[in-house]
């Protein structure tokens, strides 16, 4: 009998529970759940949100830690027709606020431990009708209208009105928010076809199957994260999830206890593991395959991690939320050409065009384009800058993804990653808008001028680093202006560095101008 074709990305959970529902899923924190777990806590789930009303298309909001709990919100979402919008447990309440109302989010699905960022949005107008909360509901107490996760999946709901096909692959499937140069962040669209070729082609060029068990120490929240269980559900194989990095012992036990064959993650990752195997050797050998994205893997990194990884295939990509991944480098030729981006992901292509609108020469930089069935529908609710990104006038009756980042490709028809030509800054993985970081120091009180920029780092990929000026009488403490950041922005968007300047350079139109700004900090770096 031939294998059923994956047409949605639940499928993959549908086909997997009917040939292994005893398999494990998810080792989360060293506590195992199987393939059939996952499924009826996901159903209950997602019939609880349609008797509450949730129709097709809906979108469900995921506040939440990495859990077992995330993961069936996930799927839950997925099996009543709806669009998951998962967001970062460490987004604070006025981002938080913004994204369920820019979605429309009608239902949220949270941890009682988060309540600090989502209560303001419970307390306000929304268009949220359910709430389900995981955890000790009596920090939430005042709010009538939440509905306690554990008892719902417990409470043994029909889920036989569930719809067997609830959606077809060109449905919106969810919204990714990312970073926007305007300071208010994007979602991503992602359809059900679009992720489905996304993961299918992932497990292609990473040649896993069945019998791989992938740590994810990543945030599902970010996609590099998510696409972990989706491409594990997808094989059937084990995920074994932990709630981040914050603390390398315990995920070093984890790979060895739980025998890891694939472990992805970013170069600040990898700083961590590099600077503990210098102190007492690390050694992995069930580890067959390494993944670095987010930001460049330094080549001088190569040698520790195979000292490390001894058995491990090495990959280094190159990505958007956009279309997921854009290009990898096969770890054949890791040694060959450390600094390359590699080759467009199967199934897809990519094409470099210069400033004249010309496809760019061997060793010409140019603007990055991208073809193929994984590029997003566009931005929620932002047509003009969808219409900036995605190209209509390049192929007949075609979209074509319009990075702005500028790359070079060598006679080899390999990539390399040249710079970002938009003001997004790209750090530890995460899209940060200068916009919304300017907008939180122009708010703290002493500080009269603001401009962000993102800097040159081998690890971070970019740092954050914030020039401010005092208004006049005034005296900035750098360290203040940071515990002020902090308290309105997620760690990743705090600067790192403070330059406190008397006055901020202006261009001849009375702008700030950033240019010696920027030429300053790299002055400094290579001084």
């Amino acid at each position: 009998m031939s294998k059923p074709p994956h047409r949605i990305l639940s499928d993959s959970l549908r086909f997997t529970v009917e040939k292994h529902p005893d398999d494990i899923a998810a080792v989360v924190e060293g506590v195992p759940y199987s393939y059939a777990t996952l499924n009826n806590s996901s159903k209950q789930l997602a019939a609880f949100l349609q008797q509450q009303g949730l129709h097709r298309g809906d979108r469900v909001a995921i506040f939440m830690d990495n859990s077992w709990e995330c993961i069936t919100a996930i799927y839950a979402a997925q099996l009543c027709g709806a669009v998951f919008v998962i967001i970062n447990p460490q987004t604070k309440s006025e981002k938080l606020q913004y994204i369920i109302n820019d979605s429309e989010a009608t239902a949220l699905i949270c941890d009682t431990k988060l309540a600090k960022s989502f209560t303001p949005t419970l307390s306000s107008e929304s268009s949220l009708e359910t709430v389900i909360c995981h955890g000790d509901l009596s920090t939430v107490s005042t709010f009538t209208a939440i509905h306690d996760y554990t008892s719902i999946i417990e409470n043994d709901i029909d889920t036989s009105a569930l719809p067997a096909n609830p959606v077809i692959a060109p449905d919106l499937c969810a919204l990714i928010y990312t970073s926007g140069s305007t300071g208010e962040p994007k979602g991503v669209m992602q359809t059900h076809g679009s992720m489905l070729f996304a993961l299918q082609s992932l497990i292609e060029y990473l040649r896993l199957s069945k019998s791989d068990r992938i740590l994810c120490a990543l945030p599902l929240a970010f996609d590099y994260g998510l696409y972990q269980l989706l491409m594990s559900v997808y094989l059937g194989a084990t995920l074994v999830l932990e709630k981040s990095f914050t603390y390398p012992a315990l995920i070093f036990n984890r790979i060895r206890d739980e025998n890891v064959t694939v472990f992805p993650a970013v170069p600040t990752m990898f700083s961590m593991i590099i600077a503990t195997h210098n102190r007492e050797p690390l050694h992995f050998p069930s580890v067959t395959r390494v993944t670095n994205t987010a930001a460049a893997l330094p080549a001088d990194f190569i040698p520790a991690l195979t000292e490390i990884f001894p058995q491990a295939l090495i990959y280094k990509m190159y990505g958007l939320t956009e279309c997921k991944r854009a290009c990898y480098l096969p770890p054949e030729m890791l040694q060959h050409k450390p600094t390359s981006v590699g080759i467009a992901i199967p199934g897809t292509e990519m094409f470099l065009l210069s400033a004249s609108g010309k496809k760019a020469k061997t060793g010409e930089h140019g603007i990055l384009h991208i073809r193929g069935p994984h590029i997003m529908r566009g931005y929620w609710n932002k047509p003009e800058e969808t219409a900036n990104t995605l190209l209509t006038h390049l192929y007949p009756d075609e979209t074509i993804l319009c990075t702005n980042d500028t790359l070079y490709q060598d006679d080899e028809g390999y990539f390399y990653f040249v710079g970002r030509n938009d003001d997004i800054i790209k750090t530890r993985g995460e899209k940060v808008s200068p916009v919304e970081v300017e907008n939180v120091l122009h708010s703290i009180d002493g500080i009269n001028e603001a401009a962000v920029i993102g800097t040159r780092d081998n690890i971070l990929g970019e740092s954050v680093t914030a020039f401010v000026s005092p208004t006049s009488g005034t005296t900035l403490n750098a360290n203040k202006i940071k515990r002020a950041c902090a308290e309105k922005l997620e760690p990743y968007m705090v600067p790192k560095d403070f330059i406190i300047m008397p006055e901020l350079p202006k261009t001849n139109t009375g702008k700030i101008d950033k240019k010696p700004l920027r030429a300053s900090v790299e002055q400094e770096k290579t001084s």
